[in-house]
């Protein structure tokens, strides 16, 4: 049976029904979804101000590597039924959801919440989007931690 997929880097609203409407089975039961969302207050770190993000991606690395993070929560996790993977890009104000991450399954105790974990943080290590934070007093771009191996 072939699951259905959502891989997507767009400038448009982040719509939650709509995509769980493509993803969701009859035989779903369950879905699990993490939704990343711009603050306007960052107290971790050095606490400060977010005026807004810019965020940038070369859509077709990006929607190839959210490919390969979606066929690695299918191989961890086989019952998952459908998966969506969106980020939004653009300039996008506090309280905008940025980027969400959905699987479906039959059930809640089959691993779905892991699937759906497992997939924000392998896009923040291997999908190549670019952040920029515009605050008060300037703008930075945002590094992340991690750094691809050979192959990633």
């Amino acid at each position: 049976m072939t699951f259905p997929l959502i891989t997507s880097i767009t400038e448009d609203e982040i719509d939650l029904n709509a995509l769980l409407d493509v993803i969701t089975l009859t035989s779903t039961g369950a879905a699990a979804i993490f939704t990343g969302m711009v603050r306007g207050v960052t107290e971790r770190g050095d606490p400060h101000e977010t005026t807004y993000l810019e965020y940038e991606a070369y859509k077709p690395m990006a929607e190839a590597k959210m490919k390969q993070v979606a066929d690695e929560i299918r191989a961890r996790w086989p019952v998952v039924e459908g998966i969506a993977i969106v980020q939004r890009v653009g300039r996008l104000y506090p309280r905008t959801p940025t980027v969400l991450i959905a699987c479906t399954a039959a059930h809640r105790d089959t691993g779905v919440f892991e699937a759906a974990r497992y997939g924000i943080d392998r896009l923040k290590e291997i999908v190549p989007v670019w952040k920029k934070e515009v605050k008060p007093d300037g703008a930075e771009w945002v590094e992340g931690e991690y750094h691809p191996k050979p192959g990633e």
